[in-house]
C-alpha cells in the first residue's frame, strides 16, 4: 500500500463520521492486500421506525444526508479502503484494461440510417470518450455534417449523457437532451442543423418529446419532484408560455409521448405496470386536442400504432401475453376491434413495428426472442436464427416507406451484428458486425441453453458459455448473473470484455429467473408482489443445478447483479451465504423497506405494483421478510464488492452505503467487504467509454482474484 493511500485513509478514518471497527484487520483474499488497518465504520445514530406494530431501528439512516460532510467523508473513506485492499491488483487491473481496450476498434462508425433526405450515423475517434453524431445529405459520399459532438459538450465536465435525439420531419431541427450529473435529469435543447444555431429555448426535467408535422411544434413530457413524468405540454419553437395539455395525477402512472413511424399521429401514453391509457392527435393538426383511444381500466394494458385509416393495437384484454387487433382510427372503441393475432399461452407479443407495406411482430417464445415478418393482413412467418441461444431485436428503422427491415442480432459467441432484411426477396444482408480486434475466434467458444429445476418443479432457463479448450472435466470457476424483475427478459449478449473471463477458464452463466418475462407474462407474475421470493429461490436452484451438473462448486462460484439484480444478490446471500464464493452487487436495491415506505423518492409509488405497498400490513410483512438490509445477520458472508454512484436517481447511493456499514458490524468472517462509490456518475456508472471500461476492469479484477485467476 502506498504512503499516499495510507495517509489518505488515516485522515479519513479520523473524521467524525467514522470510528474504528471493533474487529480484527481484514485478512488477505486471493490477490488482495492484507491490511494493518481496520475498515472504516460509520457512526451509529439510531432511528426508530414503527409500522404495523413492527419496530425497526436503523443506525445508518443519517447517510441519506447527501449534503452532510460526514456522509461524503464516509464514502471517500470506503473508497480509499477499497483502493488499498485492491492495490495489489493494480498492475493486473491495468493489464486487464489494456487487454479489453485492445479488442475494441477505437475509431469506428455505426451503420448509417436514413430519414428523409439524409443519412444519419455516429462515430468514435481514438482517445475520445464520447460519440460524434453526424449526417450526410442524399448519399454517404456527400460532405459530412457534424450534428452533435458530445466530446465538445462534455469538456470540463466529469459526466455527460445524451437522452433524446429527435429529428424534425423536414430534417432541419434537432431536439436533444443532456444530463451532466448522472441523476437522469435532462434538459431539452433545439438546434438548427442547417445553421448550427442552438435556440434559447431550454426545457428542464424533460422525459420524452415528439415533433408535429409542421416542424415547429413539439410535444413534451416533464417530470415531477419524484422524477415521475406527469405533464404533457405543447411548445412552439422560439415561443414562450407553453400550453399544458394533460396532467397525470395518479402517482401510479408515468406519461410518455412519441410520433408514429407513419408520422400520422402523436401518441401520448399514460401507464402503470398494470394499466395503460392512450391519447392520440393528428400530427398534421398540432393545435388540436388529444383524444383517448380506450379509457383506462385496471389491468388493461394496450399500445397503439398507426397504418392508413386504422390503428393497430396490442392489448392484453384476452390474456396476459397480449394479442393484436385493428380498429378504425376515426372510432377505435373496443366494440370496433378486429383480431389479427390471437392471444397465445406460449408466446408473448411484446410489440409491433409498423411500416407501409408490412409489419413485424416482436415476440418471446421458449425464453428466446423471435421476429415475425407479416403483411398488412397478418400473414407471414418467423425469421430463423442459426444459434440455440441468442438475442434478436429491432434495429434503427426510421423510414415508413421501405422494403427493408433492420434488426440486431448477437449471442454469447457472435458479436453484435446489424442486418438489413428485404421483405420482398427475403434476403438477409449483414451490414456490420462489431469488430473484435486481436485473435478472437468464435469457434473457440461454446454456448448452451440448460434447464434447471425450481423447488416447485418449474423449469428455469439457464444460458452458459465457455471456452472449449478451457472447459474442465470437473467443476471450475463459474460466474452466474441474474436480474428477475419488472418483466425484463435477460438478453443473451456478446461482450468483448467478457472474453477476459472466458479466456482464463471462467464459465459464464445467466439464470433467466421468474420476475422476468423470459417465458411470458406469467413468468413475470410469478416473480413479483407476494410471489417475489420465487425470484430468489429460482436463482439459488440455478446455482445448485450448476453445482450438481459439475460445472462448479460453492467455492468456485461467483455471482453478480445490478439494481433490482442487486436486491437479488442481497436476498440470496442472506438465504444461502454458503453457496457462493464472492458477490458483485452493483447499484443494489437493498434497503427495500425504507425506500418503499418513502413516497417522495423517485419510482417508489409506481413500483407498488411490482413489489407491493408496504402501507398494507400483509405486503409489509412479506417485503420485510426478504429485504436484504433488514435481514442481515451475525453470520459468515461471501467476499463482496458493492459498487454504486453518488448521483444515482434510481437506487440512491445510501442503500448500498447503509448495507455495507451495517454488515461490517455483523459479519465475523475475514472475507473482504468493499464499497466503491463513483462520485461523479449515476445509475449506469461512468459515461465516458474509456472510464466505463476501467470500471469493468476493476470489477473483473475482483472476480478473477476471487477465483485465483488474477494473472
Amino acid at each position: 500500500m502506498s504512503a499516499l493511500i495510507r495517509a489518505c485513509l488515516s485522515l479519513m478514518l479520523a473524521l467524525p463520521a467514522m470510528s474504528l471497527a471493533q474487529s480484527n484487520p481484514s485478512t488477505a483474499a486471493p490477490g488482495l492486500a492484507k491490511l494493518d488497518i481496520v475498515p472504516p465504520a460509520a457512526k451509529r445514530v439510531p432511528k426508530e421506525m414503527v409500522n404495523h406494530g413492527d419496530k425497526r431501528v436503523d443506525d445508518y439512516f443519517w447517510l441519506r444526508e447527501k449534503d452532510n460532510p460526514d456522509t461524503i467523508a464516509y464514502l471517500k473513506a470506503e473508497n480509499a479502503y477499497t483502493d488499498a485492499v485492491m492495490a495489489p491488483l493494480k498492475d493486473f487491473r491495468e493489464a486487464l484494461y489494456k487487454e479489453m481496450l485492445a479488442r475494441i476498434k477505437e475509431t469506428d462508425q455505426n451503420v448509417p440510417w436514413k430519414k428523409g433526405g439524409y443519412w444519419y450515423y455516429s462515430r468514435t475517434e481514438q482517445g475520445k470518450q464520447y460519440n460524434i453524431y453526424c449526417r450526410k445529405k442524399g448519399t454517404m459520399e456527400a460532405q459530412e455534417e457534424i450534428v452533435l459532438d458530445l466530446n465538445k459538450l462534455a469538456e470540463g465536465k466529469p459526466f455527460l449523457s445524451l437522452g433524446l435525439y429527435e429529428i424534425s420531419p423536414d430534417g432541419k431541427w434537432l431536439a436533444y437532451s443532456l444530463d451532466y450529473t448522472g441523476f437522469r435529469e435532462y434538459s431539452l435543447y433545439f438546434k438548427n442543423m442547417e445553421t448550427g444555431e442552438v435556440l434559447a429555448d431550454k426545457i428542464d426535467k424533460i422525459q420524452s418529446a415528439a415533433w408535429a408535422n409542421d416542424n415547429k411544434t413539439i410535444f413534451y413530457v416533464i417530470e415531477d419532484k419524484a422524477k415521475r413524468p406527469h405533464k404533457l405540454l405543447r411548445h412552439q419553437l422560439g415561443g414562450k408560455n407553453d400550453e399544458l395539455l394533460f396532467e397525470e395525477k395518479d402517482e401510479l402512472y408515468r406519461l410518455g409521448v412519441e410520433t408514429t413511424r407513419s408520422q400520422g399521429y402523436v401518441v401520448a401514453t399514460s401507464a402503470s405496470s398494470e394499466t395503460s391509457e392512450v391519447r392520440v392527435l393528428d400530427a398534421s393538426k398540432p393545435a388540436g386536442a388529444f383524444k383517448v383511444v380506450v379509457p383506462r381500466k385496471f389491468g388493461h394494458m394496450y399500445s397503439v400504432d398507426h397504418h392508413g385509416d386504422r390503428f393497430y393495437i396490442v392489448t392484453n384484454d384476452k390474456g396476459r401475453n397480449f394479442r393484436l387487433v385493428t380498429a378504425p382510427a376515426v372510432n377505435p372503441a373496443q366494440k370496433t376491434w378486429k383480431q389479427m393475432i390471437p392471444h397465445r399461452k406460449d408466446v408473448l407479443l411484446s410489440g409491433i413495428d409498423m411500416f407501409e407495406e408490412f409489419f413485424v411482430a416482436i415476440e418471446q417464445k421458449d425464453a428466446l426472442p423471435q421476429l415475425r415478418m407479416l403483411d398488412i393482413n397478418g400473414r407471414g412467418y418467423a425469421m430463423k436464427f442459426p444459434e440455440a441461444v441468442y438475442t434478436a431485436s429491432a434495429g434503427m428503422n426510421a423510414e415508413y416507406k421501405t422494403d427493408t427491415y433492420r434488426f440486431n442480432y448477437q449471442s454469447f459467441t457472435t458479436p453484435s451484428s446489424v442486418f438489413d432484411y428485404n421483405v420482398k426477396t427475403k434476403e438477409r444482408k449483414l451490414m456490420k458486425q462489431q469488430p473484435v480486434l486481436g485473435d478472437f475466434d468464435p469457434t473457440r467458444y461454446e454456448s448452451k441453453r440448460l434447464w434447471a429445476k425450481a423447488k416447485d418443479g418449474k423449469k428455469i432457463p439457464v444460458s452458459v458459455v465457455y471456452r472449449k479448450d478451457k472447459r474442465a472435466t470437473g467443476p471450475q470457476a463459474t460466474h452466474l448473473q441474474g436480474y428477475g424483475s419488472y418483466g425484463y427478459s435477460y438478453p443473451v449478449t456478446f461482450s468483448s470484455s467478457r472474453l477476459s473471463l472466458l479466456d482464463r477458464g471462467v464459465v459464464f452463466a445467466v439464470a433467466h429467473i421468474r420476475g422476468g418475462s423470459d417465458l411470458g407474462k406469467q413468468w413475470h407474475d410469478d416473480g413479483k408482489m407476494m410471489k417475489k421470493k420465487n425470484t430468489f429461490t429460482d436463482f439459488i436452484n440455478s446455482a445448485e443445478f450448476l453445482i450438481a451438473e459439475k460445472y462448479t462448486t460453492p467455492g468456485q462460484l461467483t455471482i453478480q447483479g445490478g439494481s433490482a439484480g442487486g436486491l437479488l444478490m442481497g436476498a440470496v446471500v442472506n438465504m444461502r451465504p454458503d453457496l457462493f464464493k464472492a458477490v458483485v452487487s452493483q447499484v443494489p436495491f437493498v434497503d427495500v423497506m425504507n425506500t418503499m415506505l418513502d413516497a417522495s423518492l423517485p419510482l417508489t409509488v409506481g413500483e407498488y405494483l411490482e413489489w407491493g405497498n408496504p402501507n398494507e400490513k400483509k405486503a409489509y410483512q412479506y417485503m420485510r421478510s426478504y429485504s436484504p438490509y433488514d435481514n442481515l445477520e451475525k453470520k459468515a458472508y461471501p467476499a463482496m464488492l458493492i459498487e454504486t454512484s453518488l448521483n444515482d436517481s434510481q437506487v440512491m447511493y445510501w442503500e448500498p452505503a447503509k448495507y455495507v456499514a451495517k454488515l461490517r458490524t455483523l459479519k465475523p468472517d475475514q472475507n473482504p467487504l468493499l464499497l466503491k462509490t463513483n462520485m461523479d456518475a449515476g445509475h449506469g456508472g461512468a459515461s465516458g467509454r474509456y472510464d466505463y471500461l476501467k470500471e469493468v476492469a476493476f470489477t473483473y479484477s475482483f472476480i478473477l482474484a476471487q477465483h485465483g485467476l488474477a494473472k
